[in-house]
């Protein structure tokens, strides 16, 4: 047998036309998404679109804005409710809203790993050290961070947009959310104001409220997915293919509906004098990511193989939505939920 010199692959030409910016390529749908991001934010500034903030007596209207984003680019869904939550953090704890022409998002992951640490220094505050899962890093002016202090867990505003502030090349290598442009920041001396006091971030209302912005994203994604579903069934009437869209519109109907009751609960207690809202976002969450997941799996049952290869926009959903969904932290908070139902009354924030 002849021995084989020549490496594989050795001599091959990509075809004309195709190359890394093509199809799901990070790079390209990072650009696209922070296109829209930046046309949004600027339609959210002169009125044109409104996200009333959370427990303002229109909280209805919040999630229906955020679902209705997802619906139609889950990534971009992910950086609008990135800033609109910021707005809301900042207006809870008395610091000054966006201002124009400024893109937030809020840095607040903690997984294990190096983190970022504050400092009081004659100058004011500084942060040093590697935040991880910064969606919007290339295309927010601004963020909020999270950050240990010698007094405990601290929020800070920061100014993205100088040299202590810098995405780490190759830390998002995600095809699923790739346009949410989530790398790891490393962040070095960097000044920064401190938003509320120590655990203000969490311990606030709007904490749990925020949770169920997130779920409100999550359902518009699963209603994007759903459509490809619903068109096929309406195409070529099926038994098997109906039941599936009788099951998923089982499940988005009712998590539609618990989003509604979720927004009037919230405003009718907004600042949580009833020590309901963590109880009510776990479920709330819980329930909206079962449904979503099911929609996921009834959709690529029904469809088969066919939308996922042919059909560009249905495999950036569900690719996208598969992706999002593990925000929801599954048995963990599963787990929280059922300590609570429990031992009612102690304090899981």
């Amino acid at each position: 047998m002849r021995e084989v010199t020549t490496p594989p692959g050795a001599g091959f030409e990509w075809p004309a036309g195709l190359d890394e910016d093509s199809g799901l390529s990070p790079g390209a749908a990072r650009r696209e998404t922070a296109g829209q991001f930046a046309a949004v934010v600027e339609d959210i500034a002169s009125g044109a679109l409104e996200f009333p903030l959370p427990g303002s007596g229109s909280t209805p209207q919040r999630l229906a804005a955020l679902w209705s984003v997802a619906q139609r680019d889950i990534c971009l869904a992910r950086l609008v409710e990135g800033h609109v939550d910021a707005t809301a953090i900042l207006a809870e704890l008395g610091s000054p809203a966006p201002g124009p022409g400024e893109r937030w998002g809020v840095w607040a992951a903690e997984p294990p790993g190096e983190g970022v640490t504050a400092t009081r220094t004659g100058d004011g505050w500084r942060l040093n050290g590697l935040k991880q899962y910064c969606s919007g890093a290339h295309s927010c002016t601004h963020a909020l961070v999270t950050a240990a202090a010698d007094d405990g867990r601290r929020l800070f505003a920061i100014s993205t947009q100088g040299p202590g502030c810098s995405p780490v090349t190759g830390t998002w290598q995600a095809i699923g959310m790739a346009g949410s442009d989530t790398p790891d920041v490393r962040i070095s001396d960097l000044p920064a104001v401190p938003v509320g006091d120590v655990e203000a971030y969490v311990r606030r209302p709007g904490f749990q409220h925020g949770g169920i912005g997130v779920a409100a994203c999550w359902y518009g994604g699963a209603l994007a997915v759903a459509e490809t579903l619903r068109s096929a069934a309406h195409r070529r009437p099926d038994p098997h293919t109906d039941a599936h869209l009788g099951a998923v519109d089982t499940r988005l109907h009712a998590a539609g509906s618990l989003l509604y009751q979720a927004a009037a609960e919230i405003d009718r207690d907004p600042l949580d004098r009833n020590g309901t809202a963590r109880v009510r976002s776990l479920r709330l969450r819980a329930f909206v990511e079962e449904a979503c997941s099911a929609t996921l799996e009834h959709v690529g049952r029904a469809t088969g193989a066919g939308p996922l290869c042919h059909d560009l926009r249905h495999a950036r959903n569900v690719a996208d939505l598969t992706v999002y969904l593990r925000q929801h932290h599954a048995e963990r908070n599963l787990a929280e939920l059922g300590g609570l139902v429990a031992r009612p009354g102690e304090d899981a924030r």
